[in-house]
């Protein structure tokens, strides 16, 4: 494991910037080190309003699609709210259904495609479902920016589209009313990285201020939005800051029924739920249903207001995540034997597939696989009359862009730096994996990419305080830049009390001291092997993070170690 620590800013810049706003200097360091600068920034970073949202008009055809929704709403017709089977994709549906459902409910159906009958995005079978129930405008959410085929289709049978998603276009937009898309060359709004529910709560926005209602009216979605967020690990800055600080909110005191009943699932002790919650806990669930069954559980669970039915659908979709655990944990062990097998240790990326792997759990599986061989990663199983497969990559690495240079082999793929997903026929597979394995090797050169541990700042351990850690939970919510800060403590001991914990001694709990000062306790996740290192009775230095450890009514700092050394 690589320790990287980041260039420190000027201490005289430091010094000032925590005499403005009566701030540890370590924590107006991270500031610096977040871009933001001054007194004024700083507040605005601390203090989330909703007032601090973009006018969502900024955004390109957003009229559009305002004006085709109301005059769909004004002559009755019916309007088919569609989105993939995906975290993102059900709470976009859950959030435009629910907030369209609120004044004209008889109008409005949702439709989630089968992962496994009609893959990703908007469906021919998604277009036959609208023709067939007299649907006249479709939403698609979370996808629809690449469906030039589907949605040419759709207006040739007089069904209008509007697309609210977030991935790169390809080189020709499709024939939507609208579409709403950020990263649209053409489109000047300001914040680029929304998640698609992100999208579609812009889009819910505009309605509501095209009648008059206040964005606050609608902090009551927010939940939804912050879960998207999170499982969809988009950048925690900008809006999305701000939409995930009050979906927290929203989460904490009056969650909707349906992540409520999820929340009593994760058996999580009494505690707020933060963003890491909703990615390990919460998101996990709603994945579920699409993965093992149908994603439309997860927008009827989204949309339950019945405590009891909630309830119901949460232990059937918690069934779903059991299933998925084992599928994870049997097709994780074939793909790793099967790296062994053909020799593929020293590659430079990993390409592996059987025909009868669960497609479900292909993505989990690439990303487990990169925690084993950190690099690019591709696990393929058979859908129909092609191959599928999610890819993962690895910091340093666009995964998207080298897709596109083997995009002779594919059938079709979307998504972004860090995560893919493709179909191509099985007579190609092996001329891709040939052709990836090259465009990578050629990318990276003599680059090696190893797991690196990106380290904010030096930190003693009698800085460690109430204070400190009172200040640095106005950081959060903590994703995507705007990580968990992660400091580095020199020359440590162990108190004598350091011992392998878990079912196998797997991590590693102890109570460290520097220079003779306090104890501080800290545990290590994965970290056991280290355990003769630590009692060695030599010093060392560790790596780690910060939390509170809620125990028996009490609160204590504790150290998050990530490696020792």
């Amino acid at each position: 494991m690589q320790w990287s620590l980041k260039p420190g800013p000027m201490e005289s810049d430091i010094r000032q910037l925590a005499g403005q706003i009566n701030m540890d200097p370590v924590l107006a360091q991270l500031l610096l080190q977040r871009g933001i600068g001054d007194s004024e920034s700083a507040r605005t970073f601390f203090r989330p309003e909703l007032s601090q949202l973009h006018d969502p008009f900024l955004m390109r055809d957003m009229d559009r699609a305002v004006e085709r929704i109301e005059r769909a709403l004004g002559q009755q017709e019916r309007i088919l709210v569609y989105g993939d089977y995906d975290v993102d994709g059900t709470t976009s549906v859950a959030l435009v259904s629910s907030f369209l459902k609120e004044t004209h409910p008889s109008l409005v159906d949702t439709y989630i495609p089968d992962r496994y009958l009609e893959g990703y995005g908007l469906s021919f079978q998604g277009v036959e479902y609208a023709l067939d129930n007299d649907i006249s405008l479709v939403i698609a959410l979370d996808c629809g920016i690449k469906a030039l085929v589907q949605i040419a289709y759709a207006k040739e049978k007089g069904v209008d589209v509007i697309v609210c998603d977030h991935h790169i276009p390809g080189g020709e937009l499709p024939p939507a009313v609208a579409i709403l898309d950020p990263k649209r060359e053409d489109c000047d709004y300001p914040y680029k990285e929304l998640c698609g529910c992100g999208v579609g709560f812009k889009l819910i926005q505009a309605l509501a201020g095209k009648r008059g209602r206040e964005v606050e009216e609608l902090r009551p979605y927010l939940d939804l939005v912050a879960t998207a967020i999170g499982a969809d690990v988009v950048p925690l800055t900008g809006e999305n800051r701000v939409l995930a600080h009050f979906g927290l909110k929203v989460i904490n005191s009056n969650p909707r029924t349906g992540i409520g009943a999820l929340m009593e699932l994760s058996k999580k002790k009494k505690r707020d739920f933060n963003i890491r919650d909703l990615i390990f806990q919460i998101a996990p669930r709603i994945n579920a249903a699409g993965r093992i069954h149908k994603g439309s559980h997860a927008v009827a669970l989204l949309n339950e207001k019945d405590s009891v039915r909630a309830k119901e659908v949460a232990e059937e979709i918690e069934r779903f995540n059991t299933e998925r655990r084992e599928l994870d944990q049997e097709i994780t062990k074939e793909a790793l034997d099967q790296i062994v097998e053909h020799g593929e240790e020293g590659r430079f990326s990993s390409v592996v597939f059987k025909e009868d792997w669960h497609k479900g759990v292909i993505g989990i599986v690439a990303a487990r696989l990169t925690e084993t061989y950190y690099r690019p990663t591709l696990v393929f199983t058979k859908s129909g009359d092609r191959l599928a497969a999610s890819a993962r990559s690895v910091r340093g690495f666009d995964i998207y862009s080298a897709l596109e240079d083997c995009s002779q082999y594919l059938e079709q793929f979307g998504g972004h730096t860090f995560a893919a997903g493709l179909t191509l026929l099985e007579d190609q597979y092996e001329n891709f994996k040939q052709a990836f394995e090259e465009v990578v090797q050629k990318r990276l050169g003599t680059k090696t990419l190893k797991p690196e541990i990106q380290i904010d700042a030096e930190l003693k351990l009698d800085q460690i305080g109430p204070k400190l850690m009172k200040q640095l939970n106005w950081f959060a919510p903590f994703g995507p830049g705007n990580p968990l800060p992660v400091f580095l403590a020199r020359g440590l001991r162990d108190s004598g009390h350091a011992r392998g914990v878990g079912s196998q001694g797997e991590h590693l709990k102890a109570a460290l001291y520097q220079d003779g000062g306090r104890p501080l306790g800290a545990i290590g996740f994965g970290l056991g092997h280290k355990l003769e290192m630590v009692r060695e009775g030599e010093t060392f230095d560790a790596v780690f993070s910060l939390d509170e450890n809620h125990w028996n009514g009490s609160v204590e700092i504790q150290m998050i170690l990530k490696d020792l050394r």
